[in-house]
């Protein structure tokens, strides 16, 4: 039997998101299994796993915001910008103070432009840079916009030169680039040491489970895979038009704000996603079968 819906898994290290998406091939039995938003083999923590017609709903989730736990070394830079790198430059960084990373840390907050790095999925050209990284070619990459809502230093360090530290950001923003931007800003190098994704939008660790915990009893439905989306709740007449991908008309229905929209049934079964069309209308972008 078909199995749709998510899993919230808690990534081991040494485990490549795509090694975690084999695991639940086999797991549900299930050949239609993705995930929202990749994890280094080396990070752990929240890692979402649609399962079924649910892999439709994941562009959703990955656009959420995201919450992270790093270390960040001072004084040493890596090819990779984290520990699983090269070492490609050093630095005495022992006079840098707390309250200095903290500073620099405070000035990357808010809106900024990131580059993304090497070791990244990003396309340039049409290649992965990863692709390229591993052959030894490095390219020009553009500067995107990234936000980056909280970073928050700890102001003790574990180890001399190492700094926990806690990043609330917007999809897309790399954690290690933030560290080496740190290191860079006082005046020497640093790299990311270890990374643990401890949010996705409202998934949390509380949601979470590792591999060999994982069961059927797991798995969320399709609605409470969208519970950061605005839900809107409609009668059985539109639930028909829903269901023959029709566009509709957003105030009667209740659709307010940007969007987009998980409309669901009576029952609370999610019957498809909605997006805003910059008209009065809303259009269906995912449609799937209630239940």
């Amino acid at each position: 039997m078909s199995v749709t819906g998510l899993v919230v898994v808690d990534k081991e290290a040494g485990w490549t998101s795509h090694d975690v998406v084999a695991r639940c091939r086999r797991l549900f039995g299930q050949r239609r299994v993705g995930h929202a938003g990749t994890l280094d083999p080396d990070a752990t923590g929240v890692l979402l796993v649609g399962l079924g017609r649910a892999t439709r709903l994941l562009r959703f989730l990955t656009a959420l915001p995201k919450t992270y736990v790093a270390e960040i070394v001072l004084g040493t830079a890596t090819s990779t910008l984290d520990a699983s790198g090269a070492v490609v430059g050093e630095w005495d960084m022992s006079s840098v103070t707390p309250a200095q990373v903290q500073a620099a840390a405070a000035a990357l907050t808010g809106n900024i432009e990131q580059v993304p790095p090497m070791v990244s999925a990003v396309k340039v050209g049409g290649r992965r840079l990863h692709d390229l990284a591993r052959q030894g070619i490095e390219v020009d990459r553009a500067a995107r916009p990234v936000t980056v809502y909280r970073f928050d230093v700890e102001p003790d360090a574990p180890r001399p030169g190492v700094y926990r530290a806690m990043v609330e950001c917007s999809s897309g923003t790399y954690v290690r680039v933030l560290a080496a931007d740190i290191g860079a800003a006082l005046g020497g190098g640093a790299h990311l040491g270890l990374l643990r994704r401890t949010r996705i939008g409202s998934f949390g660790e509380a949601d979470m489970r590792t591999l060999d915990l994982l069961s059927h009893d797991a798995v969320l439905t399709p609605a409470q895979a969208l519970r950061d989306l605005p839900f809107v709740t409609v009668e059985p007449e539109i639930a028909g038009l829903i269901g023959r991908g029709l566009a509709l008309d957003r105030v009667p229905i209740g659709a307010a704000g940007p969007g987009p929209w998980a409309m669901v049934d009576s029952a609370g079964n999610l019957l498809a996603v909605y997006e805003a069309t910059g008209t009065d209308r809303i259009k269906p972008s995912v449609v799937v079968t209630a239940g």
